[in-house]
């Protein structure tokens, strides 16, 4: 398998020149990638004026923080369209459930960010099984997606507690978007995976936005818990903020495989070097010891 698409359990600190099955292809090819999505909206062409307006509306100001560019893939087709709005609607659900309160936020997102993977998972692994054929690594890589996305949610456990009806709203959210998701990939695995790589560029900004919350003193930047640490092997003396910014370093680099892989799945080519690169991450072995 390819190390562009390498499953994220061993993290690369540099893009590579080939992707899976798709090969190498020049920047932006097929995918219409939009970086900066704070530009004018005339210089964005692959949106229309009314999608244009309504993104720099919401993420005016967000797009860059610590050299971060904004990335944004532009729909094209119903497809495309649905998985977006999809997105949209849920993080409207999540701007006026939780406001501000990011901690609180992440541990209810991240219970949900964790199905993806496993679903598209168990899929593959099906359907390899049916056809007898090579899986090019994706199982291994959606896995390991849902154990990262788990390990959020460990990190944010430790931050902000969750309250007894945050839990129950899990509880309910979870078992939605589980059976919806897999009905979803069923039907198409293309837009599944474009609503994943949606959802990450919403969790991007979400992040991006709890960073200006403590740079601004807003919130407060507390030490790093154990767990995240001893996860992304942070120095002793790690902060929140350091524990955010690899947080949203994973989420980029899900993003970009997610576009990538609906982008093969659409028989499109895929720019390797267009893939965020991955943190360094401890093994099981290493966390449990």
């Amino acid at each position: 398998m390819d190390t562009a698409f390498r499953p994220a359990s061993q993290p690369t600190s540099q893009p590579t020149s080939q992707s899976p099955r798709a090969g190498s292809a020049p920047a932006g090819a097929g995918s219409e990638i939009v970086e900066g999505i704070g530009e004018p909206a005339a210089q964005r062409t692959t949106l229309s004026k009314h999608e244009a307006h309504d993104w720099n509306e919401e993420h005016q100001g967000q797009e860059e923080h610590e050299g971060e560019a904004r990335r944004h893939h532009a729909p094209r087709g119903v497809s495309d369209r649905f998985a977006l709005g999809f997105v949209l609607l849920l993080r409207y659900v999540a701007d006026t459930f939780f406001a501000k309160r990011y901690g609180h936020r992440a541990i209810v997102l991240e219970t949900v960010a964790a199905v993806p993977g496993m679903v598209g998972a168990t899929i593959k692994h099906l359907k390899c099984l049916r056809r007898m054929e090579d899986d090019e690594g994706w199982i291994r890589t959606l896995m390991e997606e849902a154990e990262n996305e788990r390990m959020h949610l460990m990190t944010f456990v430790e931050i902000a507690k969750p309250t007894v009806f945050e839990r129950l709203v899990i509880l309910f959210a979870q078992w939605i978007f589980y059976v919806g998701f897999f009905l979803l990939h069923l039907v198409s695995s293309r837009t599944a995976h474009r609503v994943v790589g949606y959802f990450e560029e919403e969790a991007v900004v979400s992040y991006t936005q709890y960073l200006m919350e403590i740079d601004a003193g807003r919130s407060p930047n507390l030490p790093a818990p154990t767990i995240a640490m001893q996860y992304w092997k942070l120095p002793a003396d790690a902060t929140l903020r350091d524990v955010l910014l690899v947080v949203r370093a994973d989420e980029a680099h899900h993003r970009d495989v997610n576009h990538g892989y609906a982008n093969e799945l659409a028989g499109e080519r895929v720019d390797p070097a267009s893939i965020s690169p991955y943190p360094s991450h401890a093994d099981r072995t290493q966390r449990d010891a």
